[in-house]
């Protein structure tokens, strides 16, 4: 518990004179606060019983600049702890969005995107009020309890024992209850991830949601995370309800105490009235540390419970990083190598095993095979979003692990299978890579993916906004849309995962014969179904289980015994006739 809450105190260090600053109002204010008994100490003994209007109005007066000091030193007190509390928790973010970015395809693919975003948005604030309400009292408070301690003794010992007596079952009602409490709110905190994560996961896909009438069952899912959150704050709630008030007749007893035996002084004669009334008001500023520990050790426990989730993913190591010294690609040629390549997700469950593959400058690498035989996985480790488990995979004879990963990601331009486009112009989505890039250069772009006429007929052009996830366009309007945001980083290697997936086949026709161009001088490698993608290839990868089968070209392939012939003769040989003209004329893509 400790080292979290340091932790967390520890991103003070970034804003020390903001720190400062904080501790000498805060300072202020104690000073004057603990002062004020002794200023009412003089009115009564020096001013009422001394039977002196002078004296009565200068403690009076005394009494006024105090509360109007501490009033200015507990602005400044409340203001600078929260300028702190604020600026951490923005770090925090940041940190925390900045890691989740670096992290490994492999990481996302356990992760719960609710959970996340749960931990940048609600762990971060309960740890932000933690520092911003109770860590800076907690040092204010028992410093002044020192303080105020010395001046009780100084006022009267037989008091001041009786308060040390009375301090130990205070102390322990209330880190009894943090105790309890801890793991009540460690709960609440993994709760509330867990309905962000049904919330999330409803929200990115209401339209299956509501094609499949499932409603009340997401409802229902929904409303057992969320009733979970609530039983558990109500359970914390519960038992600090039961535990505060158990702690305030604690201190009326003691209270209580005080007075009869300080009257009995004040009657006696052996002590003054100012002197009781002063030790009163010192009572409530030695129990105030007590009145507060309970509250602060709850919300120490909702800190720590926060910060273990926060701090679990800014230590999460990535899986793909830079090597110390790590090159950057230049005058990239495109000849690459898989050599000996195996791969299995999480190191074990293997994928792919002994991939052998050469793809020289300008040549275009067509792989294909059933569902599941590992074509995206081969893919998938060229710009490193995994790393292989064996072998290597090199690019102009550098081992991709040895590159810098914005060098080589920037080199290898990918269009993946599910396009993911952003909320915003497609302007801002097709310049995503090249932000820079000229109106002219977004143009040619999406000339060449066939997609510019389309654009001109939206109501702002290329200042339509596609919607959340390019709700507003059709799955091949997307694709196309992908390929000309790949098409204008100008990459010299192109992974296309079955990018033409989505289009219908004279669309497809349309880009394929734009790509023929753009694919001169550049290293492609593409996962499709369509007859127009492998025939023109120059090496096919028939893929089964992880391995290849079979390679060669598409006219040599289709002469022998095997699985790329099967393919051929269900999906592929009905594509090629429909596209023969009647009279047997050659067709313009016969003739590429």
């Amino acid at each position: 518990m400790i080292r979290i809450l340091l932790r967390l105190v520890g991103r003070w260090r970034n804003h020390w004179k903001a720190v400062i600053l904080a501790f000498a109002m805060a300072t202020g204010s104690l000073g004057t606060h603990a002062l004020k008994p002794l200023a009412l100490r003089y009115a009564v003994d020096q001013g009422v019983l001394g039977n002196s209007t002078d004296k009565l109005a200068l403690g009076a007066g005394a009494i006024l600049a105090l509360y109007a000091l501490r009033g200015a030193f507990s602005y400044g007190q409340n203001y600078m702890s929260e300028y702190l509390s604020q600026h951490v928790a923005y770090d925090l973010r940041n940190d925390l969005y900045n890691r989740i970015q670096s992290l490994s395809f492999a990481f996302h693919d356990k992760s719960q995107t609710g959970q996340l975003m749960s931990r940048v948005t609600s762990d971060v604030e309960t740890s932000r009020q933690f520092l911003s309400g109770s860590l800076l009292n907690l040092v204010v408070t028992f410093g002044g309890f020192f303080f105020v301690a010395v001046i009780v003794v100084s006022l009267s010992w037989q008091l001041a024992l009786i308060t040390a007596v009375a301090f130990p079952p205070l102390v322990l009602i209330s880190t009894s209850t943090a105790k309890k409490l801890r793991p009540i709110w460690l709960t609440v905190q993994q709760q509330e991830g867990a309905y962000a994560a049904v919330l999330q996961e409803t929200i990115a896909g209401m339209r299956v949601v509501q094609a499949f009438s499932a409603e009340q069952q997401e409802y229902d899912n929904f409303q057992r995370a969320n009733w979970a959150v609530r039983e558990q704050s109500l359970e914390a709630n519960r038992i600090a309800s039961f535990r505060q008030p158990m702690l305030t007749f604690a201190m009326q007893i003691f209270l209580a105490v005080m007075l009869g035996y300080g009257g009995h002084l004040v009657i006696g004669g052996s002590m003054t009235l100012g002197t009781l009334l002063a030790f009163a008001q010192y009572n409530a500023q030695l129990t105030a540390p007590i009145r507060q520990l309970g509250f602060i050790l709850s919300t120490s426990s909702r800190a720590v419970a926060a910060g273990q989730r926060i701090f679990e993913v800014l230590e999460t190591a990535s899986e793909i990083e830079d090597k110390p010294d790590a090159v950057t690609l230049t005058d990239v040629k495109g000849h690459v190598r898989y050599e000996n390549v195996s791969f299995g997700y999480g190191g074990e469950l293997q994928v792919i095993s002994n991939i052998n593959i050469e793809a020289l400058p300008g040549e275009t690498i067509a792989l294909v095979g059933p569902v599941g035989s590992g074509k995206s996985s081969v893919l998938n480790l060229l710009p490193r979003f995994y790393d292989v488990t064996a072998g290597r995979i090199t690019i102009d004879d550098i081992d991709i692990r040895d590159i810098a990963l914005e060098s080589l990601r920037s080199n290898v331009g990918v269009v993946m299978q599910d396009v993911f486009l952003f909320n915003g112009t497609v302007r801002d989505n097709i310049s995503y890579g090249r932000p820079q890039a000229t109106d002219e250069e977004i143009i040619e772009a999406t000339k060449i993916a066939h997609l510019h006429d389309f654009i001109m007929t939206l109501p702002d052009g290329y200042s339509t906004w596609v919607g959340e996830r390019g709700v507003t366009l059709s799955g091949g309007q997307r694709q196309r849309m992908a390929i000309a945001r790949t098409l204008l980083v100008d990459p010299k290697i192109l992974v296309l995962d079955d990018s033409t997936s989505s289009v219908d086949m004279e669309t497809e026709y349309q880009i394929q014969q734009a790509l023929q161009a753009l694919l001169q001088g550049r290293t492609a490698f593409v996962i499709a179904q369509r007859l127009v993608t492998v025939r023109n290839a120059d090496q096919i990868l028939v893929l089964v289980n992880g391995q290849i089968v079979q390679r060669g070209r598409h006219a040599d392939l289709i002469t022998e015994d095997g699985l790329y012939r099967d393919i051929y003769d269900a999906q592929l040989r009905e594509q090629e006739e429909s596209l023969l003209p009647p009279d047997g004329a050659a067709t313009p893509e016969a003739a590429t």
